[in-house]
């Protein structure tokens, strides 16, 4: 079984640059298949979910080649309309295809999509909203069947601003006749670089970054060159690797607004933190303060795939946090793991309370999810002796050569097999 080998104590130091971002690059690798035409995507992160996303490209007739950090997709030969249940329960992102699909071919085939079991997240937004465009969703021996060979612009009101729905309705709404307006739409930066890529391709959209989107359907598409936006939940867990161990850090290729919710409660915190155009410099204390009291919420809140990694770090910060988790039921699984280290943790339901300590102590601990997993990489790095931390494939889905990364800091942290 592979794992991460950590031996604890140094600190994160050092320059960083930013992948880029895990949820942009997924929407808008889903978006090229409504061009039919070629795309070249530059800053295409190279981690395993990106990897499952060309596999169901070329499933589906794409054509896919990676160079680098370069991905290009040929959306010309695309043929499918069905993903295979294989490859959806491997990512819950394989979502993203329902609104391209309905764009280009009119239908698409898909099963309960995969991912990490942080709690309910459930697809009925997504299917209210397409709906309200006119699809029409049948149930048929587990999988849903989505047929929208007509579909026309709508006003339609999402019951929560779900950034999954907002994108996939802004997709579907390209191949429909006139405007769709979607209010209470999600407002995070990755919507923003999507709306960028499709206007890039011909589409006429605005209101990213707002909770109200506007769409004109209808227009004919083409092919675009796209650079994807710096990962800032990446560039968040850099940080506040550097910030629990006591380190300098300067991450470039992303902007400060991105993660504005996170230097905010680091400041509080008792980090010394300087914004630069396209980077963000900061310096930790020799022992962190509490944070105080972090609810989750959608953007510009704080981010709640952040939360675990915040977490991590005040388990040894003095005081007491509160974290509040707004989005997901279960996102403290990853708890369990950190008090085996000695973290002093108390779940209330939703609520973590963490009361800090002086020191944790290395264990051999396990992933559970993506961001959880994360967590336990900086516990590990701030705790003494070693730490070994299992089923890393949970971290590779959103992380690119995560250890390298760390070990070019001045962290001590192996990838063994």
């Amino acid at each position: 079984m592979e794992s991460y080998h950590i031996r604890g104590g140094n600190p994160i130091s050092g320059e960083h640059a930013v992948s880029g971002a895990k949820n942009a690059a997924l929407p808008i690798l889903a978006a090229s298949i409504v061009t039919g035409e070629e795309n070249l995507f530059s800053g295409c992160p190279r981690i395993s979910d990106t990897a499952i996303m060309r596999e169901i490209l070329r499933y589906l007739g794409c054509k896919t080649l990676l160079s680098g950090d370069q991905l290009l997709v040929d959306a010309s030969g695309l043929h499918g309309e069905e993903i295979p249940k294989a490859l959806m329960e491997k990512m819950r992102s394989s979502i993203f295809l329902v609104g391209p699909l309905l764009t280009r071919r009119g239908r698409a085939v898909i099963s309960q999509p995969g991912g990490c079991a942080i709690g309910k997240r459930p697809i009925d937004i997504h299917i209210k909203a397409l709906s309200q465009l006119g699809a029409d969703i049948e149930e048929k021996d587990g999988q849903l069947i989505f047929t929208g060979t007509k579909l026309t612009g709508a006003n339609i009101l999402l019951d929560f601003p779900s950034v999954g729905a907002t994108e996939n309705v802004m997709m579907a709404a390209l191949g429909a006749r006139g405007e769709t307006v979607i209010h209470n739409s999600a407002r995070e930066p990755e919507i923003m670089d999507l709306q960028d890529y499709l206007n890039s391709c011909g589409a006429r959209i605005k209101g990213a970054g707002t909770s109200r989107i506007i769409v004109k359907g209808g227009y004919p598409l083409h092919g675009a060159s796209h650079r994807i936006m710096g990962d800032r939940i990446e560039a968040g867990t850099y940080l506040l690797a550097a910030a629990g161990t006591g380190g300098e850090l300067l991450v470039k290729g992303i902007e400060a607004d991105a993660i504005k919710s996170l230097l905010k409660c680091l400041r509080h915190a008792g980090c010394h933190v300087k914004k630069q155009p396209g980077q963000v410099w900061l310096k930790g204390p020799k022992r962190l303060s509490s944070a105080g009291r972090i609810q989750t919420a959608p953007y510009p809140g704080f981010p709640t795939d952040l939360q675990p990694q915040l977490s991590a770090v005040m388990t040894m910060a003095e005081g007491k946090t509160r974290m509040e988790e707004g989005i997901f039921e279960n996102r403290f699984q990853y708890a369990k793991q950190l008090i085996k280290m000695g973290a002093d943790i108390e779940i209330f339901q939703r609520t973590a309370i963490i009361k800090g300590v002086n020191f944790l102590q290395g264990e051999c601990v396990t992933a559970e999810d993506l961001r959880g997993g994360a967590a336990l990489v900086l516990a590990g790095l701030m705790a003494q002796g070693e730490t070994m931390v299992e089923q890393i494939g949970f971290i590779e889905r959103g992380y690119c050569d995560f250890p390298e990364g760390l070990k070019k800091l001045g962290g001590d942290i192996n990838r063994n097999k």
